[in-house]
């Protein structure tokens, strides 16, 4: 695990961009975003440069690929070629198949991906879609990407997810579980750390001088003054109070149903949702394929494409690059905007 602060990013230092899932459409989107590098800021892949290779002749991509030692020598390929920084495989991947014995390397890319931004070789982390069900069966510990990256960079808090595109973001309180065990485990506790985190991230890494903060309700018409539910009123409204109190400019509950509206969504910077759904559904509806998954509060940056490994479609050339593109930009504007912050 790294534990020591994380180095000020060396100037001009690109973009370390995890293999992801091997089986999966990670390769495909790496080799799509180097082909569109005129649209992305400067990245290397850490990744099995066999298996790009293939990829590339499977997918008749004409993408030359070039082995790096150290991320430095990225500015200095990426314009003639794809920078590699080796991370083998232990077997060949098959689209659509994952294989355990590739596990450890997919591990493996994270780590590098992360060391490197910790030294500040890297200026952020943008990670391929993993496929958690084949971590899990080799004995990955972690509930998910998140985690690990967390445990990582050395968090004792856990972070918080946000979901951004061009006229939104989105931050969930809980995330993966059911939406039964959600309103369960909703807090005014847990409510007030998400919504403190976004605040700092917002300032930090998106340059917003005083962070406006939306916090939806629970319930249909936010509870309909307890006629509906009593969550708003026992938990989430003393959580805003409490925001308040700390200087943070958070107001609601307001009603879900209302909050992501074209005129509405001019008052706020982030909407602070009470479970997954209520927060990803808006972003996805409004821009599907350039949504854009940030995770807040690591010490470093760390974006990924808002989709899965897609194993229907592995393999077929059919993947679409626009995601990971975006991701990219979000991740290199973020890191820069936290350098100028001294962050």
């Amino acid at each position: 695990m790294t534990t020591s602060a994380p180095r000020r990013v060396e100037r001009q230092a690109p973009l370390a961009l995890t293999m992801g899932e091997p089986a999966g459409i990670g390769g495909e989107l790496t080799l799509k975003a180097w082909l569109r590098r005129e649209e992305a800021p400067p990245f290397f892949v850490i990744d099995d440069p066999e298996r790009l290779e293939r990829l590339t002749r499977n997918l008749d991509l004409p993408v030359k690929l070039t082995v790096i030692n150290a991320p430095d020598q990225t500015s200095a390929a990426f314009a003639s070629a794809l920078p590699v920084l080796a991370c083998r495989l232990a077997a060949e991947s098959i689209p659509g198949a994952p294989d355990l014995e590739n596990s450890p390397a997919v591990r493996a890319s994270i780590e590098t991906a992360v060391a490197s931004a910790m030294s500040g070789q890297a200026m952020a982390v943008v990670t391929n879609p993993v496929h958690k069900k084949t971590l899990y069966s080799s004995g990955f510990p972690f509930p998910g990407h998140t985690e690990f990256l967390a445990d990582l960079g050395g968090l004792t808090t856990p972070p918080v997810m946000m979901l951004v595109c061009t006229e939104l973001r989105t931050v969930p309180v809980t995330v993966h579980d059911s939406l039964a065990n959600a309103v369960k485990s909703l807090s005014s506790e847990r409510i007030i750390a998400a919504a403190t985190i976004a605040d700092a991230a917002l300032r930090t890494d998106f340059a917003i001088a005083r962070p406006r903060l939306a916090v939806a309700g629970l319930n249909p018409h936010a509870g309909e003054g307890g006629a509906l539910g009593n969550e708003e009123a026992e938990i989430i409204v003393p959580a805003i109070t409490a925001l308040c109190a700390k200087g943070i400019n958070a107001f609601g509950p307001l009603p879900p149903d209302a909050l992501f509206g074209a005129r509405v969504r001019d008052d706020y910077d982030a909407a602070i949702c009470m479970y997954h759904d209520q927060a990803l559904i808006p972003v996805k509806t409004l821009d599907f394929d350039g949504a854009v998954n940030v995770t807040l509060g690591l010490p470093f940056v760390r974006t990924s494409p808002d989709h899965g490994t897609a194993f229907d479609i592995a393999g077929t050339g059919g993947a679409d690059v626009t995601s990971l593109l975006a991701a990219l930009r979000v991740a290199a504007e973020m890191a820069r905007q936290r350098a100028a912050a001294g962050a």
